[in-house]
């Protein structure tokens, strides 16, 4: 359940270590952290994705430290199969590990990840109360929200009922590999809830007769048919508008009465981690408000916390509204880890037939 496609087109799998420099350093650093010397392994997504965070804040933050990063980049089920493997061991090869909240949770389901002593992180004070989690700390969120095209469709879109509406029949955009999000944007449009989403199928036959959707295996492939205006709305993530209204693409995204469906990212702590105090001092620095701000510019997502350094223009482009927030519909994990097969099986069998 992530999205983290195209920040993981050319994955290497190759361990290397981050090169640094010592450019503002000591102004992002946490106080303690710059006393920091041995390695800290970090997990992560390979490809731009790790490049972005880097950039925008591991070299900036330990450039100048005696800490030596090291990355294990892979995709998201082999990382997991590895944090899995390692449990059995004394010590992992693991200090820190980034994983979407989906992931988080099935990963400290399963006992894999610290309960985390936040005295140790005085500044996850800052991360939003609605988002805070107890073995995630998060660097950025977003939602599924409704795409569309405002040169067809002048009045922003206000509902995911508006994926129905006939008048679009035709021009309707669904991505496959996001069948989850469309199970939840119909049960949450017709009367269903996040942990009981039985009205969503019946909802997403009558979509099939009343508009036609067309069906698209990727992101790539669903931004080119809006940039040929084969569709004209879809829901996806916000994160995705912005980055392909950067593009050029004509696209922007409304915010559906309903709420949008919650995703974010972010990085935890392996129990067996063998670099703990680095891992808490990453952590730290990571929510500084520079980090924070150069994270959420570089993935077009919005920042977790309330004191992040974001241009006015960015920051009203990106985040969420204190409303929005306050709306945000956020997965029954147990319930959807239980269900997913099913949902999976519906949808190739009935909603794709």
């Amino acid at each position: 359940m992530t999205d983290l496609t195209a920040f993981s087109r050319r994955l290497d799998r190759r361990r290397f270590l981050a090169a640094g420099t010592m450019l503002g350093a000591a102004a992002i650093l946490p106080r303690g952290a710059q006393a920091q010397a041995g390695e800290l392994v970090v997990s992560n997504w390979g490809g731009d994705w790790n490049d972005r965070i880097v950039k925008g804040f591991e070299t900036p933050a330990f450039g100048g430290s005696q800490l030596r990063i090291v990355h294990d980049l892979a995709p998201v089920p082999e990382r997991k199969t590895k944090l899995l493997a390692e449990r059995r061991l004394p010590r992992g090869s693991i200090d820190v590990t980034w994983l979407s909240d989906a992931d988080a949770y099935e990963m400290n389901a399963q006992g894999v990840l610290e309960t985390l002593d936040m005295s140790r992180l005085p500044s996850g004070k800052n991360i939003v109360e609605k988002l805070r989690l107890p073995y995630l700390v998060p660097a950025i969120y977003g939602g599924v929200v409704v795409l569309y095209n405002p040169a067809k469709i002048p009045e922003p879109p206000t509902s995911f009922a508006d994926l129905w509406n006939p008048k679009y029949a035709g021009r309707v955009g669904v991505m496959d590999q996001l069948h989850f999000n469309y199970i939840y944007a119909a049960s949450l449009s017709h009367g269903g809830t996040m942990s009981d989403v039985s009205k969503a199928f019946p909802a997403l036959l009558d979509m099939k007769k009343a508009v036609q959707p067309r069906l698209y295996p990727s992101h790539q492939a669903l931004a080119a048919a809006f940039q040929s205006e084969e569709i004209w709305i879809s829901a996806n993530y916000s994160a995705r508008a912005v980055q392909w209204e950067k593009e050029g693409l004509p696209i922007r995204w409304a915010y559906p009465k309903e709420g949008a469906i919650f995703i974010s990212f972010g990085a935890g702590i392996p129990k067996k981690a063998r670099n703990v105090e680095a891992a808490y001092s990453y952590l730290e620095a990571m929510l500084q408000p520079k980090p924070m701000g150069a994270i959420s510019l570089a993935t077009s997502y919005s920042v977790v916390t309330n004191n992040a350094e974001l241009p006015p223009e960015e920051r009203k482009h990106l985040e969420f509204t204190q409303d929005q927030i306050a709306k945000l519909n956020f997965v029954d994990y147990p319930y959807a880890a239980k269900s997913d097969p099913k949902w999976v099986e519906w949808w190739n069998k009935e909603f794709k037939a």
